[in-house]
């Protein structure tokens, strides 16, 4: 039987890591696109694929090149095509508006045309965001739940999930949008307020870091694990028909609860060393994200495994473990 072969975009990233992991083991060939800075600078920029450099294949490539996309799509012709690189630090997104609108919609628009063009029959799983609800239009949010983005971030997800659609109906592509809420993993890179949180922690702990600055702590988000979003993104592409899917935990918790549970974990009182900072807060802040995956679960056999306790620990205990090393 012919290997099914995997193009990663975002590979380099947390999802992209633990995809890769996943989809070898299913036995795929598995192909990434990463800038050429990446492979040139190794240490830094790869270290959560390092451990799979010699069973992977990369590409150096860029999303606001459509030429290069061209060039590996028409070559590769992938069974599937997980389109998960984006500028996707929410609160960079207010800096650089532009830079964020550009790449993130331009470099979808340029995967789907040149699917479209070279390699129509490959099945494409695109990365949309939970911060497409925004100002949320209900409780808990699901498929037909109306978008009310509040950042550019994630108004280039919005505009993503519709190019998507339209290239599906308009061209009879297999393309599906996967709405993941907040997920996290050790992996999770510094600037996320979570990595942020676990980080501190061990550094306070090991006597590195005095004390953490974060802004609104009553901020609710519906926090999974990496590991468990990946699997479901696989699952939208072993479908009939391609369909869109919101994954979620359907549990909420706010960033005093995660900032507790970790300082907890380490034996430490999170109150004797939290400093709230304004210029932490965004200029329009969303509440309220929590996930309907009932369809998900009906259709996909999808359910969360890693409870929100459970990553806590596992983040936390990995970056006492990383800095202590040091």
């Amino acid at each position: 039987m012919k290997k099914k072969i995997a193009l990663i975009t975002g590979i380099t990233g947390q999802d992209g890591s633990y995809l890769a992991e996943f989809l070898l083991k299913k036995n795929y060939i598995v192909h990434g696109i990463v800038r050429r800075v990446a492979i040139e600078d190794q240490d830094h920029r790869l270290w959560r694929i390092k451990h799979l450099l010699n069973k992977i294949t990369l590409h150096s490539a860029t999303l606001e090149s459509y030429a290069s996309l061209v060039k590996i799509i028409s070559k590769l012709k992938p069974t599937e095509l997980y389109h998960l690189g984006a500028q996707s630090f929410v609160a960079y997104s207010f800096q650089d508006e532009f830079s964020t609108i550009n790449s993130n919609i331009n470099g979808t628009h340029y995967i789907l045309s040149a699917l479209k063009d070279f390699s129509i029959k490959t099945k494409l799983y695109f990365a949309g965001s939970s911060e497409m609800f925004g100002k949320v239009q209900r409780i808990p949010q699901n498929e037909k739940t109306r978008f009310y983005p509040r950042s550019s971030y994630g108004i280039s997800k919005c505009t993503g999930f519709d190019l998507i659609r339209n290239y599906r109906e308009a061209y009879d592509m297999f393309a599906c949008t996967g709405i993941l809420f907040n997920h996290e993993s050790p992996r999770r890179g510094f600037e996320f307020v979570t990595r942020k949180i676990t980080s501190a922690v061990a550094k306070i702990k090991l006597g590195k870091q005095k004390y953490l600055e974060l802004g609104n702590l009553k901020a609710k988000r519906d926090w999974g694990h990496a590991k468990d979003y990946v699997v479901a993104m696989w699952k939208m592409l072993q479908q009939k028909k391609p369909d869109d899917f919101v994954i979620g935990t359907g549990k909420v918790h706010s960033v005093e609860e995660f900032l507790k549970l970790s300082f907890d974990y380490a034996g430490l009182n999170y109150k004797k060393y939290v400093r709230i900072n304004k210029k932490f807060y965004r200029p329009t802040e969303v509440d309220y994200l929590i996930a309907d995956y009932s369809k998900a679960q009906k259709k996909l056999k999808w359910k969360p495994q890693i409870k929100f306790k459970e990553l806590v620990a596992e983040m936390t205990e990995s970056d006492l473990k990383t800095f202590k090393s040091e």
